[in-house]
């Protein structure tokens, strides 16, 4: 698959959020302009999956309100999905065999069912 080009200088643009765009997996999560952009953008609808379809699975994710994501490249494409608490703590860490997401590192927030960039806040 080839992504369009995608930097962090795109991500950093996005300031709050005009539209809330509900998940086609889980109808109880929504996801913002941000999100949506780096979805699109880098071919990404996977990452919003792996955050919102576990949601209500995982007990240790549901217990925590506020749910920091980051997504991890390495340079051999594997890749590393963490979810900490928002104090650093980790809450559940997943492998990737690979990927062709553009950026080698990017991070997203979830709150109130909904998963958007950090400045979006």
């Amino acid at each position: 698959m080839t992504t369009a080009k995608l930097t962090q200088a795109d991500l950093d643009r996005f300031s709050g959020s005009e539209y809330w765009y509900r998940h086609g997996i889980n109808r109880n999560v929504l996801f913002t302009d941000g999100a949506k952009f780096l979805a699109d953008r880098a071919g990404a609808y996977w990452l919003l999956d792996e955050i919102a379809i576990i949601q209500p699975y995982d007990k240790r994710v549901a217990a925590t309100k506020f749910r920091v994501w980051k997504l991890a490249v390495r340079p051999d494409r594997g890749t590393t999905l963490t979810c900490e608490d928002g104090n650093g703590n980790l809450v559940l860490s997943k492998e990737i065999g690979f990927t062709d997401f553009p950026l080698d590192k990017v991070t997203l927030w979830f709150t109130n069912n909904v998963i958007y960039l950090p400045n979006e806040h």
